[in-house]
């Protein structure tokens, strides 16, 4: 088994020591550095897949263009309150 030395603040041993009383110290710590490993390439893969579905996005053409998105003017639906819009000024100058 190899030996490895690591600093760490006097409090976090304090905490561990109090935390990990009667266990193998030994095996917590490998376990931990195991699941740090393992996190690790986790977040690499997560980026990489991403990354690959952010390229595929860039080839692909979209469904709906900016302008197709657009409401019509009036219409009850769009994003602004379509006829709405006068109301809610009014409301506001007090007229």
């Amino acid at each position: 088994m190899a030996t490895v030395n690591f600093s760490v603040p006097e409090q976090v041993k304090k905490l561990f020591n109090a935390t990990f009383s009667g266990k193998n110290k030994s095996q917590v710590i490998a376990d931990l550095m195991l699941k740090a490993v393992e996190e690790q390439r986790r977040r690499k893969r997560r980026v990489k897949a991403v990354d690959a579905l952010l390229a595929l996005r860039r080839k692909l053409m979209p469904v709906m263009t900016r302008k197709s998105m657009l409401p019509v003017s009036g219409d009850a639906t769009d994003a602004t309150g379509g006829g709405c819009q006068r109301s809610r000024e009014m409301d506001i100058s007090g007229q």
